[in-house]
């Protein structure tokens, strides 16, 4: 529950996403995120790998945990078996992103996110009046505790006393302050920053400003959860002690299924036990229109990536309509696979599934986010350096991740822990900024010893080049003239099923608007308009005084919660 204090921290990460990396990725003309790397460091390798890589993050984090998630709330509110509720789940989600595409994730997200809001804000109401406000809250939450504790395990119910800090000794077991600051940061970058299921709605923007708009709004959002999902967290500890606060192993198997603790059920818990009946069904409608917003965001995303960064680089000729085949086919083998996961995260450490997600992402994501990071920030990192980096940071993060979690599992509470040092003592944030660091000075000391990117390579990739105006030379421009001439040929002589199948499955053909055909110098400035930086002046200085009351706002409540 604590954790999602530490959402606070998105808002400025937010914050960076629209002001220097969004500009890179709009300027730089990118539809994956894969794809920039391809553009900004040259090579096909670093582009698969890291779509490989990213797949897999998607899979271990993203979908698994979501589908655990969605599963506990309709378990506890339906009392089905907890396989059966993530198969319907998977079924729905797949039947929705199958039949759509982007174009309708973001609308349903829309639409979703009014509902959620409605209901956590009902929600919140609700929780306060029954444990009497918030002061009351705060005094009660320390004290609450299980009726029933082992005799070796008295302090696994007992609350920290700094449970309202943010910024705690370096040595904390949960929240250490370097992990806080830096290590999750690095995580950040790569969830906000670098992560097609983020940066592809900001790529679906009009507009610059639509962009950085978006990004601000955002950061807003990010404000809620401390106060929506914290607050009736802590109550149903309050009011459930001794099934959201079980530390007896067989007890919570009871409760929940799970030996390692039932915190997961929480928010499930105060939603079933409090709501009334009409509000009740809102907040089910509320949490599944959550799920099918992620899960379905995460599917198109995979697809996206799996036929543009893999399937076309080895197929460049395959036609639109072969890969909606094939990025639908490719979803329903990562909802298979994802699902024998799921019972991995049920065994995760203490059963909070935030720092399951979390500490996969710290072990997962530093190369990436590192790759990202020296590609828009630097222009002295190259291909090699970027791929070896990558490759030692996968090497050294899988390490971690295989050995703590097959090799060396957490141990229940009040039990002897036995682990290496550098499995139990290292924190996960630690670990995150640790092989962060190392894979950037891995990446430099490469490219510094190997040949640099020619300037004339780099026009619109990196921060410092987003604005250059003049014609970027690469390996790729011939051949995206010759692809662009050979779609709106293709486009002309295509039958009229493909064309109605395009349209069911929400892509626009090449060449086509509003059922007329595009010219190829047609096409060309579009894509110019497309790339384009420009601002209007009133929407530049709205989004920049925005940004700043998010930022006082965030440094307030920090600083209030430090």
């Amino acid at each position: 529950m604590r954790k999602h204090l530490l959402y606070e921290q998105a808002c400025f990460i937010c914050l960076i996403l629209g002001w220097i990396f969004v500009p890179v990725y709009i300027a730089s003309g990118i539809y994956t995120m894969p794809e920039y790397l391809h553009r900004r460091y040259g090579g096909q390798r670093i582009r698969i790998y890291l779509s490989v890589l990213t797949l897999l993050l998607y899979v271990f984090t993203k979908i698994s945990a979501d589908l655990y998630a969605g599963a506990i709330f309709i378990e506890q509110s339906l009392r089905w078996d907890l396989y059966v509720s993530v198969v319907i789940l998977l079924v729905i989600a797949a039947v929705f992103t199958v039949t759509g595409g982007l174009n309708a994730v973001i609308w349903t997200d829309f639409v979703q996110c009014v509902i959620m809001l409605a209901g956590a804000f009902s929600l919140l109401v609700v929780v306060l009046v029954r444990v009497g406000g918030y002061k009351e809250l705060i005094e009660q939450f320390p004290l609450a505790k299980p009726k029933v504790v082992k005799a070796n395990a008295t302090h696994c119910s007992d609350v920290p006393k700094n449970f309202l800090h943010l910024l705690r000794g370096a040595d904390d077991p949960e929240l250490p302050w370097p992990g806080v600051l830096f290590g999750l940061s690095v995580s950040s970058i790569w969830y906000w920053c670098a992560d097609q299921v983020i940066v592809q709605r900001v790529l679906a923007s009009k507009n610059y400003s639509h962009a950085k708009a978006a990004c601000v709004v955002s950061g807003y959002l990010k404000l809620l959860p401390m106060f929506l999902m914290v607050l009736p967290g802590m109550a149903a500890r309050i009011l459930f002690p001794d099934e959201v606060g079980c530390v007896d192993p067989d007890i919570c198997e009871r409760v929940c299924g799970s030996r390692q603790g039932c915190t997961n059920i929480a928010y499930p818990k105060v939603v079933i036990e409090l709501m009334p009946a009409g509000l009740r069904g809102l907040m089910l409608a509320v949490m599944m229109a959550a799920l099918m917003s992620s899960l379905t965001s995460i599917f198109n995303s995979s697809s996206t990536i799996f036929t543009i960064d893999v399937w076309k680089t080895y197929r460049p000729k395959s036609s639109e309509a072969e890969l909606v085949i094939v990025g639908r086919i490719f979803t329903v083998g990562m909802i298979i696979v994802s699902l024998f996961w799921v019972p991995i995260i049920k065994a995760s450490k203490g059963s909070q599934l935030m720092h399951y997600i979390q500490s996969i992402t710290s072990y997962l994501a530093p190369p990436i986010a590192s790759t990202y990071f020296l590609g828009v920030m630097t222009q002295r990192a190259n291909e090699k350096g970027a791929f070896w980096g990558l490759v030692f940071g996968l090497v050294i993060g899988m390490t971690r991740f295989i050995l703590g979690f097959f090799v060396f599992p957490s141990v229940e509470c009040g039990e002897v822990d036995l682990r290496p040092s550098f499995i139990k003592d290292v924190h996960y944030l630690h670990f995150g900024l640790i092989l962060f660091v190392l894979c950037i000075a891995i990446t430099m000391t490469i490219s510094y010893f190997t040949d640099p990117v020619s300037q004339h390579r780099l026009y619109r990739l990196t921060y410092a080049l987003r604005n250059n105006v003049q014609e970027r030379l690469s390996s790729d421009a011939v051949d995206g003239k010759i692809e662009l001439e050979f779609e709106a040929e293709r486009a002309k002589n295509e039958p009229q099923l493909i064309r109605s199948l395009k349209k069911v499955c929400c892509i626009a053909p090449t060449g086509m608007d509003d059922g007329s055909l595009m010219s190829l110098a047609e096409i060309q400035i579009r894509e110019k308009q497309m790339i384009s930086l420009n601002e209007t002046p009133w929407m530049r200085t709205s989004t920049t005084v925005a940004s700043l009351v998010l930022a006082g706002i965030t440094i307030f409540l920090w600083g209030f919660y430090a």
